[in-house]
This record gives C-alpha cells, sequence and structure tokens, in this order.
C-alpha cells in the first residue's frame, strides 16, 4: 500500500493528471466505499448482488468503475449492507 501512495503523490505533481484525478475523484471514493461495506460485512459481490437482486457482473462493474450507476441501485446497495446513502457536496 505504500508504493500506492507515494506513487499517486509522484502521479499528481503533473497538471494534467491532476485535472483528470479531479474529475474522477467522486467517482472512486463511491466505489471505494461501496467496496469497504461489502468488505466489511464480509460479503463477497455474488452474494451482494443475490440480495439485491442483480448479477454478480453488475457489482464487478461497478467496483471496476465501468458503469455508472443510477441512485436507485445505489439505495438497494446500502441497504443491502445495512448502511445509509448519503449524497453531499
Amino acid at each position: 500500500m505504500k508504493n500506492w501512495q507515494v506513487l499517486k503523490k509522484q502521479l499528481l505533481k503533473d497538471k494534467k493528471v491532476l485535472s483528470e484525478y479531479k474529475k474522477l475523484e467522486s467517482q472512486y471514493s463511491l466505489i471505494s466505499q461501496v467496496i469497504d461495506a461489502r468488505l466489511k460485512k464480509n460479503m463477497t459481490q455474488k452474494q451482494l448482488a443475490q440480495k439485491i437482486g442483480t448479477k454478480q457482473s453488475a457489482i464487478a462493474r461497478l467496483e471496476a468503475g465501468r458503469t455508472n450507476p443510477t441512485l436507485s441501485f445505489l439505495q438497494k446497495l446500502a441497504v443491502a449492507m445495512n448502511q445509509r446513502l448519503i449524497i453531499q457536496p
């Protein structure tokens, strides 16, 4: 993990990289929060998917950042993991 922190710090010195990072920061923050909550509940992607009535591949796409989830989908995830969905600026 420490190697990633060092690399991230170096990469963010580049203004172009920093600009793109800021554009995607909220998306990746959301993804990290979903993954963290799922892992804290000791749930696999498949278990979470079954709990909300979708396929494991939908959870995998979300966690990989390859989809733009709806508010409804995020609310289902939150409920399934006994969390509250809070959206703030």
